[in-house]
């Protein structure tokens, strides 16, 4: 039976669907909700770290130029430019778990294709097709948990869901380690980290079949009894836990008109969405800036590729580690600060990078900036997720995840003469004006969202 809550008069009124989330204690089927998105999301920064990591690999392969292989690093990111817009759209009118689906089904079968290029031109097309089924991945994903999970513990779990995710760089580094050098079957290692994302990528597609569609947004479209069994069932599973469920939060007086995408340009939201927007764009030229490029940086410190690899891989052991980290503070400190202090971090590790002049302090430089940069990711994704209505909430954040796709593709062509011309020094201060703004902008317009409803 739908939970009410007290009303003018003495009458009695069903408690919205939001409010009964809310006040929600964490129960076992949140947790598998989590781990499934979690395990979903090592795929997608398995793939976002895959050529950049093996770029030198693919250079000397395929022996193409430097176009050609500004052209690879970019292409998947263009890809999710375009696939973060459309599946945003599809999440919003058909249903997260369906957009969910599509979204891995696309990638799992291009990456398999990209197994199998005879050249670049087909390793290009097929990282730009992937791209299109990964780039709605961390939008979704932000959304669907923000949408499911009660708002005291939302940063945690999110934070939790990408601790899992961040596994995947590692792992991305250490696969291409074992990998590059051998054949197996008679086959380059390269391919194999093809063959790999996409087979994990199906198996995920399996395992989310089994995800509940967001209440939030079967009640937002009006599919309210949809919506109620769900919110029921999880009272359910807690009631029988023995889990202590607070009263839901009364129904406003007056509800919220309803919302379309072009209200994100209204007074209400426009300040939002220019600070998500400008987020967007500068955020992935910290954090893709070193992960694409961490083994040409490498390699221009005069490190062989073997080497290069080995020392990217050790790096990245910083990004789950830098994730679990912001567990215990995420739900206890703003949002907008800890970001603003782990982008500080980051600049502070990178330009140790960029002048470190021996393979210990260049691999922990690496571990340095992918620790923060993944506590900075961490809390970025939580408060992204926390600024839309439900209705809109994964168009409006895919138009600012797919900002942050274009930069990410853009990353190659801007940062890599910079490197080549000026060196790692150069391309790191690059990267340190890039965060400043985007702290100052965050501190000085962002909104407090750490702990507030989400409508």
């Amino acid at each position: 039976m739908s939970q009410t809550t007290a009303a003018a008069g003495g009458l009695t009124a069903p408690a919205p669907i939001g409010a009964r989330l809310d006040r929600m204690p964490i129960t076992p089927l949140h947790r598998r909700l989590t781990a499934v998105i979690g395990v979903g999301l090592f795929f997608d920064t398995f793939e976002n770290n895959l050529s950049g990591t093996i770029g030198k690999v693919l250079q000397s392969d395929f022996g193409f130029g430097t176009t050609s292989l500004k052209l690879v690093l970019a292409s998947a990111f263009v890809g999710q430019f375009i696939g973060s817009l459309t599946l945003g759209r599809i999440a919003d009118r058909f249903g997260r778990r369906r957009a969910f689906l599509i979204n891995l089904a696309i990638y799992s079968a291009c990456s398999l294709l990209g197994a199998f290029a005879p050249n670049a031109a087909w390793l290009i097309a097929t990282r730009f097709l992937a791209g299109l089924g990964i780039g709605a991945e961390q939008a979704l994903s932000d959304c669907y948990l923000a949408d499911v999970l009660p708002a005291a513990k939302r940063g945690r779990f999110i934070a939790w869901a990408y601790t899992l995710a961040f596994c995947g760089v590692p792992a991305v580094g250490f696969a291409a380690l074992w990998l590059v050098p051998l054949t197996p079957l008679g086959v380059a290692g390269w391919r194999w980290l093809f063959v790999l994302g996409a087979l994990g990528s199906a198996a995920v597609w399996v395992l989310r079949r089994q995800l509940i569609e967001s209440p939030r947004w079967l009640a937002a479209t009006g599919r309210t009894e949809e919506a109620d069994r769900l919110v029921a069932r999880l009272e359910a599973e807690a009631a029988g836990r023995g889990l202590t469920l607070a009263p839901p939060a009364a129904p406003s007086e007056a509800p919220e008109r309803d919302t379309r995408l072009r209200d994100i340009f209204r007074p209400g939201l426009l300040r939002r969405t220019l600070v998500l927007w400008v987020f967007c764009v500068l955020s992935v030229v910290g954090y893709y800036g070193f992960g694409t490029l961490a083994p040409q940086i490498v390699a221009a410190k005069g490190y062989g590729l073997v080497a290069g690899l080995g020392f990217t891989a050790l790096s990245f052991l910083g990004y789950p580690v830098g994730s679990a980290l912001a567990l215990p503070v995420v739900d206890r400190m703003e949002r907008r600060t800890l970001v603003a202090l782990s982008a500080a971090a980051m600049v502070a590790a990178g330009l140790g990078f960029a002048y470190a002049g021996s393979a210990e302090l260049i691999v922990l430089c690496g571990f340095a900036y992918t620790l923060f940069s993944n506590v900075f990711s961490s809390v970025s994704h939580v408060y992204l997720s926390e600024q839309y209505p439900t209705e809109i909430r994964a168009t409006a954040s895919g138009a600012a995840y797919s900002l942050s796709k274009l930069s990410a593709g853009a990353l190659p062509f801007v940062l890599l003469p910079v490197l080549d011309a000026h060196g790692p020094g150069a391309l790191f201060a690059v990267i340190a004006a890039a965060m400043a703004v985007l702290a100052v902008t965050v501190l000085s317009l962002g909104e407090r969202t750490t702990g507030v409803a989400l409508k």
